[in-house]
């Protein structure tokens, strides 16, 4: 995951034009709140988050900011992937989960946790339950 981050990094603002859009696309379809994207996000900052919303291009991207996207990407691909029905994959986050690492609440609330690492097990969850790792 560093190694794929150093190479998006080393892009710049031509990865943010594209990457940062489709995080946003994929919290609209989430319907997550603005707190809730700060968090999957990392940032502390409300006013970089809308920042980033109207112009991506100019965004700062970090390792962490990076990571994390890379994460939220790859759990997205992982629900289109296991439900076929998007309003099944992009409701599966909200719905209680009896799975032992969620223990019956639902995967949201694991990733809203806020450490990077929440992000990687529900992403690893998910990996491991197509089959793909």
């Amino acid at each position: 995951m560093a190694a794929q981050a150093e190479q998006l990094l080393q892009r710049g603002s031509s990865v943010t034009r594209s990457l940062l859009p489709a995080i946003f696309n994929i919290f609209s379809r989430w319907q997550l709140t603005g707190a809730q994207q700060m968090t999957l996000l990392g940032l502390s900052n409300e006013k970089t988050l809308y920042n980033w919303k109207n112009q991506p291009e100019k965004a700062k991207l970090t390792r962490d900011i990076l990571e994390r996207t890379s994460y939220i990407l790859g759990i997205y691909k992982s629900l289109q992937i296991l439900l076929s029905d998007q309003t099944l994959s992009d409701q599966w986050l909200v719905t209680p989960n009896d799975n032992p690492l969620f223990n019956g609440t639902a995967p949201l609330d694991r990733l809203l946790a806020g450490q990077v690492t929440d992000l990687a097990v529900v992403r690893d969850f998910l990996d491991a339950e197509r089959g793909g790792w």
